[in-house]
């Protein structure tokens, strides 16, 4: 298939999967042909090697869910500057306490367990 036409953009795109939390980024380069007959297409190529479309059915790197969100570039790499250098993240405030006797199920000072929510917070709209 010869092309008449061809033009190349460039696109990156932050994933992270919903099933196991995993992060990444990618860039791509997106060259889209018009063939002999006029029939356009995309190829999509990162690292210089053709790829699927990221859009279409990413998959996550780690786990191999297809539960992933598709995001701006740079989403994932700030939360995980954020998480290298945690005396830059606030904690929340907590709130008063309750009148009348409350169960105390907070972990121990300095030590905190994260889960998904904590590391997608930053991804969600404000």
């Amino acid at each position: 298939m010869s092309d008449i036409a061809a033009t190349t953009a460039h696109e990156a795109y932050a994933f992270a999967c919903m099933r196991c939390g995993y992060g990444w980024e990618q860039a791509y380069e997106i060259e889209h042909h018009v063939d002999a007959s006029q029939h356009a297409y995309v190829v999509y190529k990162a690292n210089g090697e053709r790829v699927p479309s990221p859009l279409s059915t990413p998959t996550c790197a780690n786990c191999g869910g297809h539960v992933v969100r598709i995001m701006r570039s740079g989403r994932v790499s700030t939360v995980q500057q954020l998480l290298r250098n945690p005396h830059r993240v606030q904690e929340p405030v907590p709130p008063e306490p309750a009148a009348g006797p409350v169960a105390a199920t907070a972990a121990p000072a300095g030590e905190h367990h994260w889960h998904l929510s904590d590391l997608l917070h930053p991804f969600q709209r404000r």
